[in-house]
């Protein structure tokens, strides 16, 4: 494979590629300023296939925004609506139970929870959802709640996080979607999210998550304002906490979705290749994170199918009711993705589905 690097630069970097040897910060801005991404991409498929072969994994999932209702304006976010603006809605723990019913009877076995930080809704509307959930659906995995989200959980019960966290779990919180993180560098948080937590605090909530057993997945949002260095600079405290806890199931790079939002007609969305170019620069640098997962859903079938050779694993799942994404303008149908067409995105690329949970233990088949 040396002979066909046209970069010199990516020579080192190959070389430790090849040995398994850890990579640093400036081999990660080498990855992503070198002209030659299709060598990156390559690279990065050869880990991939070192840790996980020829699967690719996913899930049989339903999105459930319990509200939109938001205290925080983010200059990202399109999904949000602050206390008493048109256009906000909040479900009821009953309503919630009702609403995935028919999915749950149609297969589906996690349920991903997220939603905006609403100023009058009490801890213990939290911990009703999901022990109404788990009653109704005992078999069906919750995987709910930002670091933002218990944060601001944790300030509104005036508890600690870490009584937040065991309270969560006691009444069903099974593990954690990794959203909120943005870019960890705090000169672009003041700008795109500045009441929104430090990096520091998600560092240390996903932390003390890890530590109590509740395992999380982590992003990165890019492709807003942000630079390499940035970049890079996020991946490698992701790796850090993941060199101190174990904890983290997957990395998934999100990419930025402009429309609706304060920068709709000030920046260019990141590029397919771009999109390539990351998840196969965070393969190589997250070393110690054995799933990168190819979020179809923002990058459009087509990338992710090219993603699974790029270092991606997992394509993440079928979705039903996906509304963040689409209210910032991604264009792929959220309402939801089959099984079946899933399966044959991954199987089209050359690649085995392995249909798992969100901690990644494969599921058999359900009869039909």
């Amino acid at each position: 494979m040396f002979e066909m690097i046209s970069d010199s630069r990516l020579r080192p970097v190959a070389e430790k590629v090849f040995a398994g040897e850890r990579l640093s910060y400036e081999d990660g801005m080498t990855l992503f300023e070198t002209d030659d991404a299709i060598t990156v991409g390559r690279f990065a498929n050869l880990v991939r296939e070192r840790k996980n072969g020829n699967a690719t994994h996913f899930t049989v999932n339903r999105y459930v925004n319990h509200t939109n209702v938001c205290v925080v304006s983010c200059k990202l976010c399109a999904f949000a609506v602050r206390p008493k603006q048109e256009g906000g809605w909040t479900y009821t723990p009953d309503q919630i139970v009702e609403q995935v019913r028919p999915s749950i009877a149609h297969g589906v076995r996690e349920l991903h929870i997220v939603g905006g930080l609403h100023p009058w809704l009490k801890f213990d509307y939290y911990l009703e959802l999901m022990r109404k959930l788990k009653a109704a659906y005992p078999d069906v995995f919750i995987k709910a709640l930002t670091m933002v989200e218990i944060d601001f959980l944790a300030k509104i019960s005036k508890q600690s996080v870490r009584d937040t966290i065991l309270a969560l779990k006691e009444a069903g919180l099974d593990s954690c979607p990794g959203g909120g993180a943005e870019i960890f560098a705090a000169e672009i948080r003041d700008e795109i999210c500045d009441h929104k937590m430090s990096a520091e605090t998600w560092l240390d909530i996903a932390r003390t998550c890890h530590e109590l057993g509740i395992r999380t997945n982590c992003t990165m949002l890019y492709g807003h304002i942000e630079n390499h260095h940035h970049r890079v600079d996020h991946i490698l405290q992701l790796r850090e906490l993941q060199d101190e806890t174990g904890g983290l199931n997957c990395f998934v790079p999100l990419h930025f979705h402009r429309h609706n939002t304060v920068y709709e007609d000030t920046i260019h969305e990141a590029s397919s290749l771009d999109d390539l170019r990351t998840i196969a620069v965070s393969r190589l640098l997250l070393d110690n994170i054995d799933h990168i997962k190819a979020y179809w859903i923002g990058i459009g079938e087509k990338v992710a199918q090219v993603a699974q050779s790029f270092g991606a694993d997992d394509l993440g799942g079928t979705i039903v009711d996906e509304r963040i994404f689409r209210m910032a303008g991604a264009t792929t149908d959220g309402s939801a993705m089959s099984r079946e067409r899933l399966e044959r995105l991954i199987r089209d690329a050359g690649r085995e589905p392995v249909e798992t949970d969100p901690l990644y233990r494969p599921l058999a088949p359900r009869a039909a």
